[in-house]
């Protein structure tokens, strides 16, 4: 009855489609691996089908040659036919179970290290627009899904057909007036299946798309930010009500689907009672006149009982079937997204001493939606009518080894996207980045990756200790090593100081931390890394002053001796800058030092003054 069950909750979308032959041979190919196993599960499946009709047909023998004859020594070994039966089926079924656990089970293997994979290799845009819990769920409940269909709908359907005609053939033999008979009945089963299905598939999707609903509301108000805000603003109360609303559609939606499953259930076991009085009204009168045997009427009943299941899900395996192919176009099209950096093939390792960086009249614009996501990972999917606007234009400048370049200007200005190039996070539109002389377009993403880092504003921990989160640069560095970084960061007195040490687990994304203490955190982690190209993106922005001062100590060892590329937020941090570039609307507008800049009245003039204003006023306030 698995198969009913799983055809009720099936949308009219996945019942209606028709099979992409492509994405069958697609599934073949993932399917082929395990072809041995298969194969196997598949021969024992027909073995366990074939064995239905065993049972009844000892009955039969027992009843008839064995109880009315009064043949005590047939009813004996019968009776032990019919344990070694037993036996042989329980050994059966839980070989058959043992195998389509591992042939599904490596099934998820095989297509969630494949979709991971993927999407650890897609460009930074991909995640800027895809929805995480989407994305999880094509690895849990997509993959899962696929999984299950495929073997359940595999086997089943082998299973199904051979009890079919195994069973009909059977019935067939000892009476087919009786046969027939039942046979009459199954069309008031299949057309109330019908209508339970059809009712209750869209009842399921509305209650799925309620639990998503309530899914979603508890994700965003459970994660440390959303319960931060929420107690911020302290509306508790309208958010209680709001939850206890989509809940109770859910609970309306339980009841309503419980009960048609109910009178859907009594309906399904009525039917084959109305074909056992069949079996015992027509054919006993019959069995009254010699033929049938009172034997082969209980071998009849018994066999009628089993011939339901597997005519059910014969009647819905085009459902499993399309719900497999379903689950696995969407773990698919995943996999089909191409990514926007991709490693050449001929890349090369970027030298051990590369440290300059050159930005060769770069162009650049963000890609289209169209070209790094897909509609169905995004919570509100729009289509872009407009062409995308150009974010950089002609940016020119050089990075020499050992020496910082600062990035300033207004908010919006394309500071940020000017940094994701370095790493190759984006790829440029026209021009070259190169590191050490080299296109990063050329290298190998490992080598490049291990060449340059990166502190940001809000720096990211995993939900980890100290010590993973540290060891996350350098998998293999000494306790040392890790002290030694620590103290460079102006961090080992606190971490000295916490009850656990570096086995301190800092929470989510690092939330058990105060913001200068992730600050300095990244700091040694980039120290520990060793990189020797150093982007910060605003390391200090949003931090009081004896935090701040405590990472500019930890951010002036960290580029001792390092190529660097800043963006300040605070000018007053980057005036003995090697080289101040001011970007303004993707264009480098100045170019030069400190006091240059200051003595030519230009928008870094303007910034400075605006801002040597603002802290005056703050201070006298």
């Amino acid at each position: 009855m698995s198969s009913v069950w799983r055809s009720m909750r099936a949308d009219r979308s996945v019942t209606d489609a028709r099979i992409d032959r492509a994405t069958l041979r697609r599934v073949l190919s993932f399917a082929k691996p395990h072809r041995r196993l298969i194969e196997v599960f598949l021969g024992l499946n027909v073995v366990n089908s074939g064995m239905v009709v065993v049972t009844p047909l000892l009955i039969q023998r027992i009843i008839d040659h064995g109880i009315l004859a009064g043949n005590a020594s047939i009813v004996t070994w019968l009776a032990l036919g019919m344990l070694v039966a037993a036996a042989v089926n329980a050994v059966l079924n839980v070989t058959i179970g043992y195998l389509s656990s591992r042939i599904g089970e490596s099934l998820i293997f095989d297509l969630r290290t494949a979709v991971f994979g993927h999407v650890q290799r897609q460009s930074l845009a991909f995640f800027t627009r895809t929805q995480t819990g989407a994305l999880v769920s094509r690895l849990n409940n997509d993959v899962i899904g696929a999984q299950r269909a495929f073997t359940s709908a595999l086997g089943d359907s082998v299973s199904n057909l051979i009890s079919v005609v195994v069973v009909g053939v059977t019935m067939l033999v000892l009476s087919w007036q009786v046969t027939l008979l039942c046979v009459a009945t199954f069309p008031i089963l299949w057309l109330v299946s019908r209508w339970a299905s059809r009712r209750l598939a869209g009842l399921t999707r509305t209650q799925m798309n309620g639990n998503a609903d309530m899914g979603n509301t508890m994700t965003e108000r459970f994660n440390v930010g959303g319960a931060m805000l929420l107690k911020l603003f302290g509306r508790r109360e309208e958010e209680d009500a709001a939850f206890a609303a989509k809940a109770a559609v859910v609970r309306d939606l339980g009841v309503r689907i419980a009960l048609t499953t109910r009178v859907f259930s009594t309906t399904m076991w009525t039917v084959p009672a109305l074909a056992t009085v069949l079996v015992f009204g027509v054919g006993g009168h019959l069995a009254m006149d010699g033929s049938p045997s009172i034997g082969t009427l209980t071998a009849l009943s018994t066999l009628l009982m089993r011939l339901l299941a597997p005519l059910q899900g014969l009647s819905n395996i085009r459902v499993d079937i399309m719900t497999a192919l379903v689950s696995f176009e969407r773990v698919f099209e995943v996999l089909d997204l191409p990514s926007l950096i991709c490693e050449k093939p001929d890349a090369v390792v970027l030298p051990a001493d590369a440290a300059s960086v050159e930005f060769d009249h770069v162009a650049f614009t963000y890609p289209r939606a169209d070209d790094v996501s897909l509609a169905s990972l995004e919570v509100i999917a729009r289509t872009e009518s407009r062409p995308a606007q150009q974010v950089l234009h002609d940016i020119d400048f050089t990075a020499e080894p050992g020496t910082m370049t600062a990035l300033v200007g207004p908010s919006g200005a394309g500071k940020t996207t000017v940094t994701h190039l370095v790493a190759r996070l984006y790829d440029v539109g026209a021009g070259a980045v190169r590191v050490g002389g080299v296109d990063v377009r050329d290298v190998t993403l490992e080598s490049l990756e291990g060449a340059v880092g990166y502190v940001t504003q809000d720096a990211h921990m995993f939900h980890d200790t100290i010590r993973g989160n540290l060891l996350y640069a350098r998998p293999g560095a000494r306790e040392d090593e890790v002290w030694d970084a620590l103290e460079a960061a102006q961090i080992a007195t606190l971490v000295k100081g916490l009850p656990d040490g570096l086995d301190t687990v800092v929470g989510d994304r690092g939330y058990r931390l105060s913001g200068g203490e992730r600050q300095r955190l990244a700091i040694a982690r980039l120290l520990l890394k060793a990189p020797r190209v150093v982007v910060l993106d605003e390391a200090t922005a949003h931090l009081d002053s004896e935090s701040e001062a405590a990472v500019q100590r930890a951010l002036d060892t960290a580029l001792e001796g390092r190529t660097s590329i800043v963006i300040a937020h605070r000018l007053s941090t980057v005036r003995n800058a090697d080289r101040i570039l001011v970007i303004e609307d993707g264009r480098v507008v100045e170019q030069g030092r400190h006091d240059d800049l200051l003595a030519r009245g230009g928008l870094y003039a303007e910034l400075h003054h605006t801002q040597f204003r603002k802290d005056v006023i703050e201070k006298e306030a």
